[in-house]
């Protein structure tokens, strides 16, 4: 006995040291693996309670979109819910998928449960590492890996998309909107389909501009401001006057690209008319809410309370998981119109394809 002991305080001591590690050097690779200065804060809040391990996406906390939104959901969580010691951690460019199962699975090996893991790209990663961890409850945000402990946080991008494209339609003054996606894959294609369908609901005939920044296996068009400016700066010169961007971390690029063009722009996830650089907040006339916090909020209260159930939960219009924002005032003069077209969605009498 005394030998079995040992040897599981060695597992742990070692896998504490190689998170700590991982945490230090970036991951190793090309991972960028950090605890954010929001998670050594939350750690002091409540010692008692569960330890909760997060995976961010590319760009990770600070990145005013996607991640920002979970790590809202966390500092709540940690607020609300007691929570201790939670651990951050973020994908670096160009990681590899055995990358993002260490990161998991160190997570697991040092003690966090539950461990959520933001974004899509963490698919293969969580079906085989919760398989390992049976004992422990994982989250996956954005895709439906299956497994006895995983729970699926999903959302319904294209009939929020459907909103902020009826409301591009009816700003434009020139017929002619643009979309920039980050990387071609389903989901993002989600928030193209329904920002043409919301478009074209209101303007038949609406020029509508699309760009996808990288095709997989590259996801740096999720993180490459850069390119999401020259993107967008294509479109307002072929005379687009307002984009949207389905980008993350690249969507900085096309809020300073409508900046330039005395154009507008459309965010995404976040509200960032609030949570952009300031010197862009003008040109965001709203937003498509993507409420990641809300969902990720509502699976920690779920573990706190003994209810965590695996599979797929669905955040919609109906269920308020998906909105466009009014921050700014920009869309008070559309907004009964935009509200008559979110209802017909939540009655059915619109009906918003995904793909």
């Amino acid at each position: 006995m005394l030998r079995i002991n040992a040897s599981k305080l060695a597992a742990a001591t070692a896998a504490g040291a190689m998170l700590m590690a991982l945490a230090a050097c970036g991951g190793g690779g090309n991972g960028s693996d950090a605890a954010s200065p929001g998670a050594s804060a939350s750690t002091s809040a409540a010692p008692e309670g569960p330890k909760v391990g997060l995976a961010y996406d590319i760009g990770g906390r600070g990145d005013q979109s996607f991640n920002d939104a979970a790590a809202a959901g966390l500092d709540k969580a940690v607020a609300e819910l007691k929570l201790s010691e939670p651990k951050e951690l973020e994908a670096g460019n160009g990681e590899t998928g055995a990358q993002k199962e260490q990161r998991l699975r160190l997570l697991a090996q040092s003690g966090f449960n539950p461990v959520i893991a933001v974004g899509f790209a963490y698919s293969e990663a969580m079906k085989k590492v919760a398989g390992e961890f049976p004992d422990t409850k994982f989250a996956i945000v954005d895709d439906a890996a299956e497994g006895p402990n995983i729970s699926n946080l999903l959302f319904a991008e294209n009939e929020g998309s459907f909103l902020v494209g009826a409301a591009a339609a009816m700003k434009s003054k020139k017929d002619h909107i643009g979309f920039v996606g980050g990387v071609q894959v389903p989901l993002i294609k989600k928030f193209e389909i329904g920002y043409t369908k919301g478009a074209q609901a209101v303007k038949p005939d609406i020029k509508i501009d699309v760009k996808y920044l990288t095709q997989p296996p590259d996801f740096g068009g999720f993180n490459d401001p850069a390119k999401g400016k020259t993107a967008a700066e294509g479109m307002f010169d072929a005379g687009a006057d307002v984009v949207y961007q389905a980008a993350g971390g690249s969507g900085g690029g096309v809020f300073e690209a409508a900046k330039a063009a005395n154009g507008l722009a459309i965010g995404v996830d976040s509200d960032q008319a609030l949570t952009a650089d300031e010197s862009v907040r003008g040109v965001i006339m709203t937003s498509m809410l993507k409420k990641v916090d809300v969902a990720v909020f509502d699976f920690l209260k779920s573990f706190v309370d003994g209810t965590v159930k695996a599979g797929p939960t669905v955040y919609d219009l109906k269920a308020g998981g998906v909105d466009f924002s009014t921050t700014g005032g920009q869309v008070d003069d559309i907004k009964n119109d935009l509200d008559g077209y979110k209802q017909k969605i939540i009655d059915g009498e619109i009906k918003v394809p995904a793909e």
